[in-house]
């Protein structure tokens, strides 16, 4: 396959051989499984592992559930400079690599900036004189308020879908697909579970499974939302053993590097609210009147913009690039530069590995990445609607949700009876002259 042509809705593998991918045309899992499973399990056994999620994990999860896709990226209703802010949301997308299409991000991100620098012109102008500004100036604040509400309520509105659903292959194959990744011996590092979505699908399929999310609030009526980052972790002590307690096992630290539905922010700091999953309307529960911290949904300085995303990134940053380090990438679609960035770096050791699994390469982001990065024995694709499908993905590919001693027991005892049959079967029969 020529790395020129495009790799949207085909289905595109390369593993670990120093090759350009390749394109397979209808896909066999069986024969695939052989290959895939035994790879991504050694992944899966690096020394640091993470997994970033995208808006593919919980279209996947929504489509099990109600066969659409749920809540989108689409663009906010403006009465006033739309125009203005479609040009720039635009040139904004662009510059992120996702083409001339953008999203709400773009364009809350630009109506921010609208807002600060008329903000800056009228500080001094008298109200009498410039009605029209301060009118305009006025309805785009309401208007981005009302818009980011009206998301946050289709988002909800998605949870809800899930969590209603008669179906109960969504919440299996949801909390198997985590389980996959966070099923690491206590003795190794804990699983960094990174997301850019706003909604809490991955905090209901863990809560599902039984893991522990351990991220940098702290609390329980309000949790506050901490910028001291300490090792915390989960201990026990097994019953009639002294010493040192151990690891308890499922233990995940979680980051959500846009913001939350239930995150709010008030005179700086950051708190998460309690918002009942898959609620009608999010205003019912945002009582202490905060904005709600969807990035890039700022407030009014630049400090209190970074914050607290700063902090998430450098959370991500952190605990991606150093060596032997293994990160998974599901549903997401390489449309953040300052995510790219980050793993961009991480390939420049050499020990580290990123596995990108996607249902589909929307724009050739992928692709664009994976040529750009130039490190191709560091990286593993599995693309396309065979690859990046979830039921097929944790069914077949990915690897066993579970860290019982006692299977690989029976694995190293199989695997040692093979090897001591193989002579056996391999010698050649014996002909009568020999005995002569």
């Amino acid at each position: 396959m020529e790395e020129s042509t495009s790799w949207i809705g085909k289905n595109i593998v390369k593993l670990r051989e120093y090759k350009v991918p390749t394109e397979i045309e209808e896909p066999d899992e069986i024969k695939f499984r052989d290959q895939i499973e035994p790879w991504l399990t050694a992944l899966c056994q690096s020394e640091h592992l993470s997994l970033l999620t995208g808006a593919g994990i919980s279209s996947a999860v929504h489509f099990l559930a109600k066969g659409s896709a749920g809540a989108g990226m689409s663009e906010l209703n403006l009465s006033v400079y739309k125009e203005e802010i479609s040009k720039k949301s635009k040139e904004s997308s662009e510059k992120a690599g996702r083409g001339a299409e953008p999203n709400i991000e773009d364009q809350i991100r630009t109506i921010n900036d609208l807002i600060k620098g008329l903000d800056v012109y009228l500080c001094n102008a008298s109200e009498e004189e410039n009605e029209d500004f301060f009118a305009s100036f006025n309805t785009l604040k309401k208007e981005l308020e009302t818009g980011i509400k009206e998301f946050a309520n289709n988002v909800l509105s998605a949870e809800y879908n899930i969590v209603t659903s008669s179906n109960e292959e969504p919440a299996e194959y949801l909390m198997n697909f985590l389980l996959s990744f966070a099923s690491r011996i206590a003795t190794r590092e804990r699983l960094n579970l990174f997301t850019i979505n706003y909604d809490r699908v991955l905090e209901f399929g863990a809560e599902l499974a039984g893991l522990h999310l351990v991220d940098r609030f702290v609390g329980s009526i309000s949790p506050i939302f901490r910028s001291s980052r300490l090792n915390i972790d989960l201990h026990y002590n097994p019953p009639g053993i002294r010493g040192e307690p151990r690891y308890l096992e499922g233990v995940v630290n979680f980051t959500k590097l846009h913001g939350s539905l239930d995150w709010s922010e008030r005179e700086g700091i950051v708190k998460r609210f309690a918002l009942p999953y898959g609620a009608k309307d999010i205003t019912l529960y945002n009582n202490d009147g905060g904005s709600l911290m969807i990035y890039p949904n700022s407030s009014k300085d630049r400090e209190t913009s970074e914050y607290p995303y700063v902090e998430l990134f450098r959370d991500f940053a952190g605990s991606v690039i150093r060596p032997n380090s293994t990160i998974v990438t599901y549903g997401y679609s390489f449309g953040d530069d300052h995510i790219n960035r980050v793993l961009m770096d991480m390939l420049t050791i050499p020990s580290t590995h990123l596995v990108i699994i996607a249902y589909d390469d929307a724009g050739d982001r992928v692709q664009n990445f994976y040529k750009k990065a130039k490190r191709p024995v560091q990286i593993t694709l599995l693309l396309g609607n065979h690859f990046g499908n979830l039921k097929t993905l944790v069914d077949h590919y990915l690897p066993k949700p579970a860290i019982d001693r006692t299977t690989y027991k029976m694995a190293d005892l199989l695997k040692a009876r093979g090897a001591a049959s193989k002579p056996a079967e391999a010698k050649p029969e014996e002909k009568p002259e020999d005995h002569e």
